[in-house]
């Protein structure tokens, strides 16, 4: 039996891969050429056969990934070579170096907090052409990638930022890409525009900190995601970018979306998820 890669010989490594959710799936994260699933308990469980190459690049990306609440894992049997363990885990760290861009026009402003946190330009516009031109409400903007998408795609916008600085950016950003007659920027806390969010689609992304990718999160991580969320759930249209990471089942039931990158270093790389409440 031939391994998953043309040219790496034939498959000598079992792997099984415990703790990818089923909203996730195997096809882009796992790269589902021949995986199997069964269930296990409540886990399901994704094998194939794999040559040592494919095998130890598997280990590596999942290494130390959380997704939904769950350390993943991988089991190669027999166990792979320290020098193929390491091997894998050098390329993979040079493959994320090319990564989807943020803003993808010159001249744009990003502070040290959006080089990381921003969502990325080509994945804004696809996140924004999902509300067809409905109004947005876009609570904790910051550099203004999340507006500038929903704009872009025939959305009015109303961006609200309490860090004045960033605010600034995001007009800016908003001039460069031609959409700042469509978006109007407030300066103030997020939490005093609850009351105006009916009949609006709301949208939060709510500041969730660099680490939260290496560690479970819960709706009490997320303060300001936790006041939108409410005991019961959010009383109108909410979408919310949290991290792959964010458990959910401590929300409310949701559509559940896993945002993946474009460019080949972070394409089986889920960047955030994207929770929907109340969607029509």
């Amino acid at each position: 039996m031939e391994g998953g890669y043309p040219g790496v010989g034939m498959a000598q490594h079992e792997v099984s891969v415990r703790g990818v959710p089923e909203w996730i799936g195997p096809e882009r994260l796992l790269d589902a050429r021949g995986w199997a699933a069964r269930v296990e308990g409540e886990t399901t469980v994704y094998e194939g056969a794999r040559a040592s190459t494919e095998a130890a690049d598997v280990q590596a990306r999942l290494r130390g990934l959380v997704l939904d609440g769950v350390f993943v894992s991988v089991d190669v049997r027999p166990a792979l070579s320290r020098a193929r363990v390491r091997e894998a885990r050098l390329v993979d760290a040079r493959r994320r170096r090319v990564t989807t861009p943020g803003f993808d026009r010159a001249g744009c402003r990003v502070d040290d907090e959006g080089r990381w946190s921003l969502t990325p330009a080509a994945i804004a516009l696809r996140i924004g052409e999902q509300a067809r031109g409905r109004p947005v409400l876009d609570l904790g903007c910051g550099a203004g990638g999340n507006s500038i998408g929903f704009a872009r795609a025939g959305s009015t916008v109303v961006a609200v930022e309490r860090d004045a600085a960033r605010l600034l950016s995001a007009q800016h950003n908003a001039r460069v890409y031609g959409v700042e007659d469509k978006i109007c920027f407030e300066h103030g806390d997020a939490t005093a525009w609850l009351s105006k969010a009916q009949g609006q689609l709301v949208f939060v992304d709510p500041p969730w900190g660099k680490g939260a990718r290496s560690s479970p999160q819960r709706l009490d991580d997320l303060p300001l995601l936790l006041r939108l969320h409410g005991e019961r759930g959010p009383p109108g249209e909410l979408w919310a970018k949290v991290p792959a990471s964010f458990d959910t089942r401590t929300v409310a039931p949701c559509e559940r979306e896993a945002i993946f990158g474009e460019a080949e270093g972070d394409r089986r790389f889920v960047k955030f998820a994207l929770l929907r409440w109340g969607a029509p």
